[in-house]
C-alpha cells in the first residue's frame, strides 16, 4: 500500500521456545493499549533493523538477543499521514530473565492460540503466516 508519507519503521521479534511464541500486552495509555503484539519497537536514526530489535528487546524484556532472518513484513495505514511498516525477525536466542518492562504482561502461547488474541493491524500478517506455517501446533 503506497501513501504520501514516509512510513514509520518498526521491528518485532518472533521468539519461540518449546513450540510457544512470546507475545506482550500493550499497557494502558499507549496506542493500541490492551492489544497483544510481538516484542519490538521503533527504528531510531542510524540503526539497522537488527540493531533496533536487539535494543528494543533489551529495553522491553531485559534480555540480550541474537537476531535471525527476516520473517515477514506487515504494513498498516492508520491515516494518510501515518503508516506503520513492521519488519518481523526470528530471534535465534535470548539470554537473561524475561521481565515485562514495557508491557502490561507477557506470555508464551501456542501458535494456534495466536488467533484468540487481538493484535494491531500491522502484526496480523505475522500471525497469519505463523498459523499457516505451523498449523495447529
Amino acid at each position: 500500500m503506497k501513501t504520501k508519507n514516509n512510513p514509520q519503521i518498526v521491528t518485532a521479534g518472533i521468539i519461540e521456545k518449546d513450540g510457544m511464541i512470546l507475545i506482550g500486552k500493550r499497557k494502558e495509555g499507549k496506542h493500541h493499549s490492551g492489544k497483544w503484539e510481538f516484542p519490538g519497537g521503533t527504528l531510531e536514526e542510524g540503526e539497522t533493523h537488527e540493531e533496533c530489535l536487539k535494543r528494543e528487546l533489551h529495553e522491553e524484556l531485559a534480555v540480550d538477543a541474537d537476531i535471525g532472518e527476516l520473517y515477514c513484513i506487515g504494513e498498516h495505514v492508520l491515516t494518510p499521514e501515518w503508516t506503520i511498516r513492521l519488519f518481523a525477525y526470528r530471534v535465534n536466542r535470548i539470554s537473561g530473565i524475561l521481565k515485562a518492562e514495557e508491557h502490561e504482561e507477557i506470555k508464551w502461547v501456542r501458535v494456534a492460540e495466536l488467533a484468540d488474541y487481538e493484535f494491531p493491524e500491522a502484526d496480523r500478517p505475522i500471525v497469519e503466516k505463523l498459523i499457516s506455517e505451523y498449523g495447529s501446533m
